[in-house]
């Protein structure tokens, strides 16, 4: 019985981690979405979320070589919009231009490169919800 009440306390534990996790994001990712930006192009905070995804082009994001810059390339954040009416779905939005990458100051590209990861993580999250919201349609 301590076994099964360890495993609870400690599933307890990592849910409420991730939720601390979560609004810590999200209060970080808001400054960053006005620091960098992109809040002139996006009116709303929260309208963001409504971009099926945001990528950046001229650094990287991938966990062994985050933030290193492709040099000659420009950096640039771009928001992936969905339109189920039009006739071409999906198109590229910008939200930040910033020049040849090599030309931008070290401390602006890391913020773009953290600002992309945590809407990352956040959305994430939303793509959770919504999932586990459809499987309680089966639970019916």
């Amino acid at each position: 019985m301590s076994s099964a009440l360890d495993r609870l306390k400690k599933l307890t534990t990592k849910i409420s981690s991730y939720e601390v996790a979560r609004k810590d994001n999200l209060e970080i990712l808001e400054r960053l979405y006005e620091e960098i930006g992109v809040g002139e192009k996006v009116g709303c905070f929260s309208d963001i979320f409504e971009f099926k995804a945001i990528n950046l082009s001229g650094a990287s994001l991938l966990s062994e070589n985050l933030g290193e810059i492709k040099e000659g390339k420009y950096l640039q954040i771009l928001a992936i919009g969905y339109d189920k009416d039009a006739v071409v779905k999906s198109k590229n939005i910008s939200l930040g231009y910033f020049g040849r990458v090599e030309n931008v100051d070290e401390e602006l590209k890391n913020k773009i490169v953290e600002f992309i990861i945590r809407y990352r993580f956040e959305k994430s999250f939303m793509t959770l919800q919504h999932y586990y919201a459809m499987l309680e349609s089966f639970n019916k």
